[in-house]
């Protein structure tokens, strides 16, 4: 099962770390906020068990809460990254995303088949900025991830690449309510043979009369789109994601695994922050 993280999407706990252009030369000044935060939460969010799925699972899970806005590491509303280059129109960062484990004997598509194992996904992500209001309170990025799975296991797999490119869409203080973060992107999907043979190929020998043998190819892996909404109090923090997909098109969409071609999930989930930094620094996180 894949997972979005609210940036977009793949792995809860990452996701739920912090759900939440060229600049102006008369632009305001990015806010202070503190270095770090840290707090506690839950979550619950519902996914199919891997993209094309026709079946679901509910998922409820504790988290930390945790904020570092630090000049090369950030864990932030976009997930946990290395920061190696930031100027006033690309981003270059390093960053982890992962999906949860699916057992064969609770999918109707896999039955007999090998289960699917926890991934993690590491990879580049380059973002150039299109476009900052003055204000601040609107960006608008063209965000381009590249990562590689890699299976969580007694002897780790790599599962091939996956290529993410969107453009994203944050605004800030929306409607004139302090803290309130809306997020929204879009995008095509592309996915190198490998990863598409680790969730979509059914081997000759796991063949049935109702799943006949499939060998899945790389290329065009669907589009998505993601609408998360976030906002901060005092000492609590709530967020809320919705995100879209659509596998029609893709080089995989006739693998009998692929049960449905739309594919929608979600989440809420809500954090008490205990803690939090004296020192101060600049941040439009």
């Amino acid at each position: 099962m894949t997972m979005p993280v609210f940036r977009v999407p793949r792995m809860a706990p990452l996701m739920l770390l912090a759900l939440s252009g060229a600049a102006c030369a008369d632009e305001v000044p990015p806010p202070s906020k503190p270095l770090w935060e840290a707090g506690v939460g839950m979550g619950v969010a519902a996914f199919p068990h891997y993209p094309g799925s026709d079946q679901t699972r509910a998922w409820v899970f504790p988290f930390p809460y945790i904020v570092y806005r630090g000049k090369f590491f950030r864990a932030d509303r976009d997930g946990v990254r290395g920061q190696l280059l930031d100027t006033d129109r690309v981003n270059f960062n390093i960053s982890l995303l992962g999906s949860l484990p699916v057992s064969s004997r609770d999918d109707n598509a896999r039955a007999g088949m090998p289960d699917l194992k926890p991934t993690i996904e590491i990879g580049p992500s380059v973002e150039v900025h299109l476009w900052r209001s003055a204000s601040r309170d609107m960006l608008v990025d063209l965000r381009m991830p590249v990562r590689l799975g890699i299976t969580l296991e007694s002897s780790p797999k790599t599962v091939g690449w996956q290529f993410t490119p969107n453009v994203n869409l944050d605004l800030v203080d929306v409607a004139g309510v302090s803290g309130l973060r809306v997020g929204m992107l879009a995008g095509p999907m592309f996915a190198d043979g490998k990863y598409s043979d680790h969730y979509y190929t059914v081997a000759p020998q796991y063949a049935t009369p109702g799943r006949p043998a499939f060998q899945a190819s790389g290329g065009y892996a669907g589009a998505q789109s993601l609408v998360s909404m976030s906002r901060r109090f005092s000492r609590y923090w709530v967020g809320a994601f919705v995100r879209y997909a659509n596998l029609a098109g893709a080089h995989f969409a006739d693998s009998p695994l692929v049960r449905q071609k739309s594919v929608l999930s979600g989440g809420v989930a809500v954090a008490w922050v205990f803690g939090q930094s004296s020192k101060m620094v600049a941040s439009d996180e």
